[in-house]
């Protein structure tokens, strides 16, 4: 009988042996207190301390089973939040030396930090460019639009601080992405914040993510919803803002994530492509060309990139940390076997397994699949459970990438 802490068998051509984990060390604790943030309530949904932290033995246990289980060259180590850095430089640094010590010959290893940039000084930039960790930067665009819901504990601006931040890793020559979310102020204001965020900020790719989420996320997994209560696409409660609306308030609808996207695609067609990278675009052209989503909200199967708490318990999905979907614990299971289980298998599988007829017979279905199972919160015009919230707007931003680039084409 396999001891549930040893690595599953691993084949060196088997590339289904390879997965992502979120790491959350400081579980859903920030410093901030964004308005739309889908994480700060999962201190109370799943009972954590008052200052979740992550101990030395679930760190090195995580860096030990993760560098295991994975058959690649590459390992790449994703640090998020609640807001990683409060747990400080010197967790950090016991990070690297574990994986020196559990790097296999030949593989590289990759960091990337998610931050609100706030703690950012210049030790930390310099441990950063040292140790060569890519950094995430949040930031929603030009401070009026950042500082409508990004907010600190006293409800007051963070947009100093953070252009502060994206300065000060300019200086110190730290590679990083400005991850955007896309609500229902800033998606007003399209080619304000791409303009600020290419000019401005100047980051090595912009991501752009539509920030939405159920009235009832804050104690109701997904998929665990009263289908009986789901709204139908084309009713005003799948808007936000309206009486009895499914969504919150603060949520980007459907028609301005299209519009948005468009704005912004046109612009980056006709004045950067090739030289600003935008991570929703490069994602549909390579899916265009055959290439492959590079994003699991838009491949036909995920499951691949589990979340792992700071207690080192495991969920299918960074979206999915609700009891319902916590998966086992390091300390219990080895994090490949918990990968690469039945259970999760399905969870990756059920992406395109559970699919209403109109995305079955969509024309754009291989550029999405559905999207995420997170925001499959409406029902179709037939009745079906199961269709995205940004249905219309991704049909929109699909049609439009499709037409442009028959567009050009036809010139050559």
């Amino acid at each position: 009988m396999t001891h549930p802490l040893l690595p599953p068998n691993l084949s060196a051509q088997d590339h289904r042996r390879r997965f992502h984990a979120m790491l959350k060390p400081s579980g859903a604790q920030c410093n901030l207190d964004c308005t739309y943030c889908f994480y700060l309530h999962k201190e109370g949904l799943l009972h954590q301390p008052r200052a979740p932290r992550m101990s030395d033995q679930v760190l090195e246990q995580h860096i030990r089973q993760y560098i295991e289980a994975q058959n690649s060259d590459q390992v790449v180590f994703s640090w998020q939040g609640g807001e990683p850095t409060l747990m400080g430089l010197s967790f950090f640094r016991k990070v690297v030396e574990f994986q020196r010590l559990y790097r296999k010959a030949g593989q590289r290893i990759e960091n990337d930090l998610q931050t609100n940039g706030v703690l950012l000084d210049d030790e930390w930039c310099r441990f950063l460019k040292e140790e060569g960790f890519l950094v995430g930067l949040s930031i929603d665009g030009p401070a009026h639009l950042h500082d409508r819901y990004r907010v600190n504990k006293a409800g007051r601006p963070t947009f100093a601080k953070v252009l502060d931040a994206a300065r000060r890793l300019h200086r110190h020559q730290v590679a990083f992405s400005a991850l955007c979310v896309v609500n229902n102020a800033n998606a007003e204001e399209p080619l304000a914040v791409y303009r600020f965020l290419r000019d401005e900020i100047r980051p090595r790719m912009i991501q752009f993510i539509p920030g939405m989420e159920k009235q009832e996320f804050f104690n109701t997994a997904p998929q665990h919803w009263d289908a009986g209560s789901l709204p139908p696409e084309d009713s005003p409660e799948a808007l936000p803002g309206s009486a009895g609306s499914a969504v919150a308030e603060w949520s980007v609808s459907p028609q301005q994530w299209g519009k948005f996207l468009t704005d912004v695609w046109d612009e980056w067609v006709s004045c950067d492509y090739g030289k600003v990278h935008v991570d929703q675009f490069e994602n549909v052209l390579s899916m265009l060309l055959g290439k492959g989503s590079q994003q699991c909200v838009t491949a036909q199967f995920c499951g691949k990139a589990i979340a792992v708490e700071h207690n080192g318990d495991v969920y299918s999905c960074d979206h999915f940390v609700y009891p319902e979907f916590k998966i086992g614990n390091i300390l219990k299971d080895h994090e490949g076997s918990l990968a690469f289980s039945d259970r999760q298998m399905k969870f990756g599988f059920d992406k395109s397994r559970n699919l209403p007829r109109k995305c079955q017979e969509c024309p754009y279905l291989r550029l999405c699949w559905g999207h995420c199972p997170k925001d499959r919160f409406l029902k179709t015009t037939d009745g079906e459970v199961g269709l995205h919230y940004l249905c219309h707007g991704l049909q929109h931003f699909y049609r439009h990438v499709i037409e442009t680039c028959d567009r050009l084409g036809s010139r050559h």
